[in-house]
């Protein structure tokens, strides 16, 4: 291992080639050896020109979550490995004119949860309540594809952020591609459009705490201190589920037949200009355009609870929207690359040509959900970031499998970390919290050494923290 100077990066050798890890001494010593040999194996891809370690790093299928890997743009390989089977899956943040004092009883931030329970479906087999949406449309044209019931603030263009505060608001691909989706894929990815889905995934109201140092930026992003936030964390669904379950059997089939292979056979990759690759990414680029719909049509349902509760006055202004699950192009200079992230977000500094243009001046918000009853964080780039291709955590990081979650952790731990009992309780939805024991805060590493890397190493720095008021989860 050679040890840079910051003691929070690190570039770790291995047979295959080199993966840069940023992580705190601490959390770095207790990395399992299982993710350095599947960075081995990710290096053994041909042309990889890099491969990065968030600090929030564990194991995954094929690859690892928490990477960032890099190829070329012309000459370069994608890998379904490497973007994950929920493609598009992000985080979405609206800022609401409320403050904390508005919601600090009890029974009212209950209330606001069963009535988010009306508008947005919890369980697996319900339908979304936006059965009028045509699919082929939010698919091909993204935030475009939706009519303009669902994006309000399209009719007073001065408060829209709907379709500018986004990563993308329009992911565009060769829309043929979609003649070869099922029957069953169609129906079953526009029954879930606008729901959560289980593991993971939440919707969280929140109240904002400003850091002091960034507080300019907060400003001028329109946050404050004891603002109450909405963030919500889901993806692609059925419909990026089954472009992966389809599409690695067909790349691991001919990579076979190109004599292409590492020691792991689920590991999928194929050069970029091989028909089954751009079959691949133009479907991936529909999974993204779901997935970024998905999150807006959550929060539209989010809206209207909080305007059953609070009244029409209630606003809920997006503040971003980004994704941590995808592979795409990016200029490095005036380089072409084609960059994975799998469990990593991208965090652009001021200036750079990739914000999107109201976010040139600051950089945009980097949004880092915490572990259920701990705080999250909306960070912002810095310009070390260049170095980990702007990339940075996407969460906490799970410490624990399912399985030994449930396990090792007792229901009342779980309890006393969620505050019940008192009149600081994170409200949850779910009617006991064992059937949630494994997305509890004990499944996860700890959400503030996993910040203290990522500012550590220089990639970027905090402009908010937010502190859980109520927590809603789906089921799978």
């Amino acid at each position: 291992m050679i040890q840079n100077t910051n003691p929070y990066i690190h570039q770790v050798k291995l047979p295959a080639g080199d993966v840069h890890v940023y992580a705190n001494p601490e959390l770095f010593a207790g990395l399992d050896y299982k993710v350095f040999a599947m960075a081995n194996n990710n290096l053994q891809i041909p042309g990889i020109r890099y491969m990065g370690y968030t600090p929030d790093v564990h194991v995954g299928v094929g690859t690892c979550i928490g990477t960032t890997a890099v190829w070329g743009g012309e000459d370069g390989y994608v890998s379904p490995s490497i973007v994950g089977s929920d493609i598009g899956c992000g985080m979405r943040v609206h800022l609401t004119n409320l403050h904390r004092d508005d919601l600090k009883e009890v029974k009212l931030r209950r209330k606001l949860v069963k009535t988010i329970e009306k508008y947005l479906p919890m369980e697996s087999q319900q339908r979304g309540h936006f059965s009028d949406l045509r699919l082929e449309n939010v698919v091909s044209k993204g935030l475009h594809g939706l009519q303009g019931k669902y994006v309000p603030d399209s009719y007073t263009p001065k408060k829209s952020t709907s379709l500018t505060h986004v990563e993308e608001s329009w992911f565009k691909f060769d829309e043929n591609v979609l003649n070869n989706v099922s029957d069953r894929a169609w129906h079953r990815g526009h029954r879930q459009l606008g729901t959560l889905g289980g593991g993971n995934h939440f919707a969280e109201i929140q109240a904002l705490e400003i850091a002091e140092e960034n507080r300019d930026i907060a400003e001028s992003w329109g946050m404050y201190d004891g603002q109450i936030a909405v963030m919500i964390h889901s993806g692609s669904r059925s419909w990026g589920g089954g472009i992966s379950q389809e599409s690695n059997p067909a790349m691991i089939a001919a990579m076979h037949r190109l004599g292409l292979g590492t020691a792991d056979p689920k590991l999928a990759f194929l050069p970029l200009s091989h028909p089954e690759s751009r079959h691949y990414v133009n479907l991936m680029y529909s999974a993204l355009n779901y997935a970024t719909v998905n999150r807006h049509l959550i929060a539209y349902a989010i809206r209207e609870a909080l305007r059953d509760v609070f009244g029409s006055q209630c606003e809920l202004r997006t503040l971003y929207d980004l994704m941590h699950n995808y592979a795409w192009s990016e200029y490095r200079g005036e380089d072409t690359v084609f960059v994975h992230r799998k469990g990593a977000t991208r965090a652009l500094p001021a200036g750079h040509p990739g914000n999107p243009e109201p976010y040139m001046k600051t950089g945009h918000p980097a949004l880092i959900p915490g572990s259920m009853g701990t705080s999250s964080y909306i960070m912002v780039g810095l310009p070390g970031g260049e170095d980990n291709y702007y990339s940075i955590c996407h969460g906490a990081g799970r410490a624990r499998s399912r399985s030994a979650t449930k396990r090792l952790v007792k229901v009342d731990e779980f309890a006393s970390s969620m505050k019940v009992g008192t009149d600081d309780e994170i409200v949850v939805n779910q009617r006991s919290l064992e059937s949630i024991l494994d997305e509890s805060p004990q499944a996860y590493k700890d959400v503030d050494q996993i910040i203290e890397s990522v500012t550590g190493a220089g990639l970027a720095a905090v402009v908010a923290k937010c502190q859980p008021l109520a927590a809603i989860k789906g089921t799978n």
